[in-house]
């Protein structure tokens, strides 16, 4: 029986329907999903045949796909990791860390922080171990593979047996070349005769005649030419030969011609000037350098933003003036014209079409321009350059004024036009209309009377209270005036006044307005200045160095009253300070007057009575001024001041030995040694007895000197000079080698000895010493430069080479060993060597005055004498650079720059230099001055060339 349906049952309304995207069955009461054998399908074998009928060769079973999948997937995880040597990790190798791609927090961090202190310990253990491992292999590694270098070391040093003769017989290399390639050679080219040239022509060329010889002949019977004359005589070919001249008369001719045929039309007005015909083609070359393809690009972005933007007038003037540079100077006009009329509202255009156009129409163009901006101050100006008269210009400027009545600038340029009593006029409106001019008032009162120019600036000073210039003005007024009084309260009352309208004292700006004021003339001007302002805004502490870098800078910009202002102010201030004092008098010996240094030398002694150095300054002036007994009370006020001083001890003897009064010079001297016996006292006796050929008393002298100064080492030396003179040679050499045992350290001492050997030709002991003394004292550059000196003057060059080499390695610096290697170069290398030294020591005069020889040498004049004046000036106390420079003055210099030579060394008074002292010291010229000795020392220099 057959079951029925009932149709009246609803179906469900999923039934049928496919699922949700996202839908897992079960999910929602809480089943959890399981995989079965039927979602991954049956087990196969290793053997079966895949289901794609088309894979490739070796996919078409289970294993060989399973096997090329699983090598895909390394090969996509190789190429994932990262092997650069930046990812390396000596730990972990190369991909980072195993957690790497976790979250990174804070306690990751402090334990990395913690790991890396460890490591760090640990490599601090193990550094000494590592570092010695690490010299043992490098050592080892070195000894096993020697360089090529170190390798022939030994051969090296067996060349130093080689002689000269096994030298020169070495043979020469040979020349492995063919002959060929030995002695190429060059091709040779032969020039064409120009009969050549005429037979070529007359073969290609048509007779339409017969010569003479053809017709006497007849016809092809005609000889052929040359046949019958033997040798070239025969004139073959002469009647084609060329004459260029005509042809360069028939070109110029025809050029004529034809310039005369375009020179006249019909009409008969002419068309073309025959004599300005190439000039004009010469202004038709373009004067535009560059490349024509950037002007057109150029032209084309101008003409652009033009176009987009007319009203910009940056646009319009720089297309005429690219116009103007390509040469186009009327194309220029046009478009700066035309951008007048677009941008008629500026400056820069109407004064850009001013320039480009000539005069006559630059004139309409600017009536034009002041017309559309008659406010323009630059145009008026531009208006009144154009004119060439002077009544128009100053019209012009009048005109100008009324429109812009405000205009400093305007009324500078109108009264500069002015004669004085029309311009004192036009000064009066003007500060009328610019009462913030100080300019303009500081000009209308240099115009005005004496009681006019003071209410004058009485009026400025109410209009303008905050400018210190009209103050000033007012103060040079006072002192032209002769009211030096009321020179000091204007400063005052100027100071202030700015205070009180919060105006800051600028206090270098002061300065410098009290060093115009200077130049200007007006000193009292500028000592009230300089004394209102020198105290402002400085510390207590820093006032005495402050002031006296002040006065040097001043002395520097050669405002001398300046600094005589402030070292002034800085002595009221600081009175018993004896380096302010001693600043003081040194200024006032080289820019001041005699009677100026020595009522400052008063006053300075009075202030400060022990100061020994200012008694002596004062005696020596007036001792030079030829007032001895004057020098002789100040020497025995400053005995009273100073009891049993040394310097005014020796500084009483030298005036009375300078004087030829050698017997008080002697009484002088007794009794230094009696009441302050020190060891100059006992030198200078001696030298007063040795000069005066009383040898004996010397030589007791000495004695008795070394019994209280053993260690002094200038006693021992004269003695050794004195035995010396007498001819007592081995009585000398006891001396020195007596002197070297108290005073080992005295160079001179060494110096001494080793030239008395080397005058005895016992060079071998001279050298000896040498190094002795270099040994004792090393790093002692005069000790090296006589080492050198020795071996150069033996004619040991090579040796002598050798030890300035080793000398500028251990004093590298010593600008005396640089310039003695300078001149021991040959002289290419001289230059270059001159380098080197100017490198190390800079500021060396030994070096400078090298480099002035060097140039003197190669007669270039002008930087010889410049670094001669750097010489001297930077070492001043160098008497061989002023004897080398007197000596290069009288060969290439005039009489007035010699004598300027002299002033200057007589100013400097050296003390020092071989060749100064060689001659100062010698016993005959204990009396000869600086200015008799400076000729002396510049005849011993050997000329330069």
């Amino acid at each position: 029986m057959a079951t029925q349906v009932n149709p009246n049952i609803k179906k469900k309304h999923f039934i049928g329907v496919p699922s949700p995207l996202g839908y897992v069955p079960g999910l929602g009461r809480g089943a959890t999903g399981f995989t079965t054998r039927s979602d991954i399908g049956p087990a196969r074998d290793a053997t079966d045949v895949v289901d794609d009928r088309h894979a490739p060769p070796g996919k078409r079973t289970f294993a060989a796909a399973h096997a090329a999948q699983k090598a895909k997937n390394q090969e996509e995880e190789e190429e994932e990791e990262d092997l650069n040597d930046s990812n390396y990790d000596e730990f972990a190798g190369y991909g980072g860390s195993l957690f790497a791609s976790g979250p990174y927090e804070k306690d990751d961090e402090e334990a990395d922080a913690i790991y890396e202190a460890i490591d760090k310990r640990m490599d601090e253990k193990r550094k000494e171990r590592r570092e010695q491992r690490e010299r043992e292999e490098i050592m080892k590694y070195r000894q096993e593979r020697p360089k090529i270098q170190q390798q022939f070391v030994d051969l090296k040093r067996k060349l130093s047996d080689v002689s000269d003769d096994m030298w020169n017989s070495i043979p020469e290399v040979g020349d492995a070349r063919n002959k060929r390639q030995r002695n190429p050679r060059h091709e040779k080219l032969t020039p064409v005769p120009d009969t050549f040239l005429a037979k070529a022509a007359m073969s290609t060329g048509h007779v339409n005649a017969l010569d003479p010889r053809q017709q006497h002949m007849g016809g092809f019977t005609t000889p052929y030419p040359g046949g019958m004359t033997p040798g070239v005589s025969t004139p073959w070919g002469a009647a084609t030969e060329v004459d260029w001249r005509k042809i360069g008369e028939a070109r110029n001719t025809l050029m004529d011609i034809k310039l005369n045929q375009v020179s006249d039309s019909v009409s008969g007005q002419t068309v073309v000037d025959p004599k300005g015909y190439l000039t004009d083609l010469q202004s038709m070359i373009p004067q535009y350098g560059g490349d024509i393809s950037d002007v057109k690009k150029a032209r084309l972005l101008l003409k652009s933003v033009r176009d987009t933007n007319p009203n910009h007038p940056p646009a319009w003037i720089a297309s005429a003036r690219l116009e103007e540079v390509t040469g186009k100077v009327q194309a220029a006009r046009n478009i700066i014209m035309k951008g007048t009329e677009v941008c008629q509202k500026s400056e820069d255009v109407w004064l850009e079409a001013i320039r480009l156009q000539p005069t006559d129409i630059g004139r309409a163009v600017v009536t034009q321009a002041v017309r559309q901006i008659s406010g323009s101050v630059r145009l008026w100006i531009k208006a009144a350059e154009i004119e060439e008269e002077m009544r128009a210009k100053k019209r012009i400027f009048r005109k100008a004024l009324e429109h812009i009545p405000n205009s400093v600038r305007l009324w500078k340029a109108a009264v500069e036009l002015e004669e004085p009593e029309d311009a004192r006029i036009m000064l009066s409106r003007a500060v009328e209309c610019c009462p913030q001019s100080v300019e303009l008032w500081l000009a209308l009162a240099k115009l005005e009377t004496y009681e006019n120019a003071r209410k004058v600036l009485n009026k400025a000073r109410e209009n303008i209270p905050t400018d210190r210039q009209i103050w000033i003005t007012a103060a040079k007024l006072e002192e032209a005036q002769k009211n030096n009084d009321n020179v000091n309260r204007i400063v005052d009352r100027a100071l202030q006044s700015l205070r009180s309208n919060m105006v800051e004292i600028n206090r270098e700006q002061w300065i410098e307005d009290a060093e115009e004021c200077e130049k200007a003339g007006s000193i009292i001007t500028c000592q009230s200045i300089i004394r209102a302002v020198i105290g402002v805004g400085v510390e207590e502490e820093d006032r005495k160095h402050t002031w006296m870098e002040d006065a040097e800078s001043s002395t520097t910009h050669g405002a001398i009253e300046c600094a005589r202002a402030i070292y002034a102010h800085a002595l009221t201030v600081f009175p018993s300070k004896k380096s302010i004092w001693q600043r003081a008098a040194y200024f006032e010996k080289n820019h001041g007057t005699r009677e100026q240094l020595e009522a400052l030398l008063q006053r300075a002694v009075a202030h400060c009575p022990k100061a020994e150095v200012l008694w002596l300054m004062g005696a020596k002036s007036k001792w030079l001024a030829g007032d001895v007994p004057a020098a002789r009370k100040i020497l025995s006020l400053a005995f009273q001041a100073n009891p049993n001083s040394e310097e005014i001890w020796l500084a009483a003897v030298k005036l009375e030995s300078e004087n030829n009064e050698d017997e008080r010079a002697r009484r002088l001297l007794a009794k230094a040694r009696a009441s302050a016996p020190t060891a100059r006292v006992f030198m200078k006796s001696v030298k007063l007895e040795w000069v005066l050929k009383e040898t004996e008393k010397a030589k007791d002298l000495i004695d008795e000197g070394l019994k209280h100064y053993a260690d002094f080492p200038k006693l021992w030396m004269m003695r050794g000079q004195i035995l010396e003179q007498e001819g007592r040679t081995d009585a000398a050499r006891e001396a020195y080698n007596q002197g070297l045992k108290k005073c080992p350290h005295s160079i001179s001492l060494w110096l001494l000895l080793s030239q008395l050997e080397e005058k005895l030709c016992n060079i071998t002991k001279a050298r000896a010493i040498l190094e002795k003394s270099r040994l004792k004292n090393p790093q002692c550059a005069e000790l090296w430069l006589e080492s050198v000196r020795l071996e150069w003057r033996a004619s040991n060059r090579q040796i002598a080479q050798s030890l300035m080499a080793r000398a500028l390695q251990e004093c590298p610096t010593a600008g005396r060993l640089w310039a003695e290697a300078i001149f021991m170069e040959a002289r290419p290398q001289r230059k270059t060597k001159s380098v080197d030294a100017l490198k190390r020591c800079e500021h060396d005069a030994h070096v400078l005055l090298a480099v002035a020889r060097l140039f003197w040498s190669e007669r270039k004049v002008n930087k010889s004498r410049e670094w001669f004046n750097r010489a001297v000036k930077i070492d001043p106390d160098q008497g061989d650079a002023w004897a080398y420079f007197y000596k290069f003055e009288t060969q290439h210099g005039t009489e007035e720059q010699q004598q300027e030579v002299k002033k200057r060394c007589n100013q400097a008074e050296p003390h020092h230099g071989e060749l100064w002292c060689e001659l100062s010291k010698d016993i005959k010229n204990w009396r000869t001055k600086t200015d008799e000795l400076l000729p002396m020392v510049a005849n011993n220099i050997k000329n330069m060339f």
